[in-house]
């Protein structure tokens, strides 16, 4: 059973979104969503039955002028939001993630990892760590990774933590779709490939992350990110134009209604422009593609507290709306 949104004065930035909605027995369509809560069925109003939120993607920069039109027409009286069951917007063939691109997530990583051996007073270790980022700001290396899609989830929908998932963590994120395709593009060029922004919580399980079987081969993303519903997104995608800097975006997520994480997306050590850049430069980017930016501040390992059956996540960042999903305990075999 999934945990439904609250209602909001301002759902998101601008005049609409995208999203992909369903009626309770229904199948999922692309739909426009305005900013107060109207819903248009995109099948109906462009005339395509076969039409996916990724194919409106696929042809964004048309896609968006008639949008754009469509979210002006007075003439539609849509239905409410509140008639309709909200899905991920998009159903990415790609995600791209990134690690360590928050500058003081990092450095409380670093201390929550230590060593044991390692003995120094917490300060010392602090600085090693901020030494470690500039260094990585001077070298201009953005870390990317692979995640699955079958990973993602709605905003509103339960989150299973597996029975082998000792140490379940939250990462509030900022996520980039792609609206062009994009291989070895500048960081000048990059942001003209970005169709729009969404929320995503990308969950990590903390005791499956290092592979203690064999330390050398190091990080094992497979199993620490991408059980089924380890990445709950959206609630929708903002057009970039109504985002007018992704460089100063609030990010804010809420366990049980005590905040955890509330930091600006300046912290990042690298920018949108720069992570979909240096992506495309092995990848192809394709449309509805993700891009996820890393976490900020605050995660679990931070707190000292991890995710455990019955919590509730509540996530926002500025102009992209929120989205709340309850954690329930994988049932016994």
């Amino acid at each position: 059973m999934s945990v439904k949104p609250e209602a909001a004065s301002a759902l998101f930035a601008g005049p609409f979104a995208l999203a992909t909605l369903s009626t309770p027995d229904g199948p999922a369509f692309p739909a426009l969503v305005t900013a107060d809560a109207r819903v248009l069925d995109l099948k109906v109003a462009l005339d395509d039955t076969w039409l996916t939120t990724r194919r409106l993607l696929e042809d964004w920069d048309s896609a968006v002028t008639r949008l754009t039109a469509l979210a002006a027409d007075s003439g539609w009286a849509g239905r409410p939001l509140s008639d309709f069951r909200v899905h991920a917007p998009v159903e990415p063939r790609q995600v791209f993630q990134s690690g360590a691109n928050y500058r003081q997530h990092v450095i409380d990583l670093h201390v929550a990892h230590r060593d044991p051996a390692d003995d120094r007073p917490e300060e010392e270790r602090r600085a090693e760590a901020a030494d470690i980022m500039d260094r990585r700001a001077a070298e201009d290396l953005p870390y990317v990774f692979i995640g699955l899609p079958s990973a993602i989830t709605g905003p509103y929908d339960d989150v299973v933590l597996p029975s082998w998932a000792d140490r379940p963590d939250w990462e509030l994120e900022l996520a980039a779709v792609i609206g062009r395709p994009a291989h070895r593009v500048s960081v000048e060029e990059a942001l003209e490939h970005v169709a729009g922004y969404t929320i995503a919580n990308d969950l990590t399980d903390r005791a499956t992350v290092f592979r203690r079987d064999m330390p050398q081969i190091g990080t094992d993303w497979l199993r620490s990110k991408n059980a089924p519903g380890f990445t709950p997104l959206g609630p929708w995608i903002v057009p970039a134009g109504s985002v007018a800097d992704p460089g100063d975006l609030r990010l804010t997520l809420k366990l049980n209604g005590e905040t955890m994480q509330d930091e600006s997306t300046k912290d990042m050590i690298f920018g949108v422009a720069r992570m979909v850049s240096y992506a495309s430069q092995t990848a192809r980017l394709l449309p509805g593609d993700l891009v996820l930016t890393g976490s900020p501040a605050g995660n679990g390992m931070h707190w000292g507290r991890l995710l455990r059956d019955g919590d509730v996540m509540d996530a926002s960042i500025t102009g992209l709306g929120a989205q709340r999903t309850r954690c329930v305990a994988e049932a016994a075999p």
